[in-house]
């Protein structure tokens, strides 16, 4: 049976990284084989550039940035997306490429045509199957994130000014609007089991059409 993939993009403070734990902890319970990990710091190489690009003490240039990120990807997408994949296992990531036009193409502002380049490289064109996007306003977001980062450090992306999030967050849309068959657009504005309770409609029915229903 094929693998699926299926990745959790948004905007800081979106809630994707708790659906993401609560929609593995719920399918494993079902007794599904799901694999786990995340943009930046999938892989032990990963967990090295993660530190280093998030680190709020480096001055990190924005080409710099972008190489580093596509680095890491392309670890990531050979030693454990491709081998997860063929596995027939169901594979869920905390961003990934998508990220990549987010935040270094609209928020960086490098033009399109080196972002997808670049991503193409990186990828070898692996695509998710299914991309969750969770929308927030900027404003709603730095709430969140200021609250979220009271029990720990910030990084440097979440320091950004708020016109960068916002270039990201419109950037996010375009891409749900341009990709209707793979990206969900989900409001995140409701309570984690509100939104949690859509994630589980929207996976079951998915899953279903790919003959993995549960």
């Amino acid at each position: 049976m094929a693998g699926v993939f299926i990745t959790f993009e948004g905007i800081d403070g979106c809630g994707k990284s708790t659906q993401l734990r609560l929609l593995a902890s719920e399918l494993r319970v079902r007794g599904i084989d799901v694999v786990t990990t995340r943009e930046p710091g999938g892989t032990t190489l990963g967990l090295k550039l993660r530190a280093a690009l998030l680190d709020v003490q480096e001055q990190v240039d924005p080409l710099a940035e972008l190489l580093v990120f596509a680095a890491d990807r392309a670890q990531h997408v050979r030693t454990l997306l491709r081998p997860s994949l063929a596995a027939g296992k169901i594979v869920m990531s905390d961003r990934y490429a998508d990220a990549t036009v987010a935040y270094q193409g609209s928020g960086r502002g490098f033009e399109p045509e080196l972002i997808n380049e670049i991503v193409q490289l990186a990828t070898e064109g692996l695509k998710p199957d299914l991309t969750l996007l969770f929308d927030l306003s900027v404003p709603e977001s730095a709430v969140r994130t200021r609250r979220r980062n009271k029990a720990k450090h910030s990084d440097r992306l979440d320091r950004e000014h708020q016109e960068f999030h916002m270039r990201v967050r419109e950037a996010y849309l375009d891409i749900a609007k341009a990709n209707p068959d793979r990206v969900r657009l989900i409001d995140a504005r409701g309570s984690v089991q509100q939104t949690h309770d859509l994630v589980m409609r929207i996976v079951k029915r998915f899953l279903e059409e790919r003959g993995r229903g549960f």
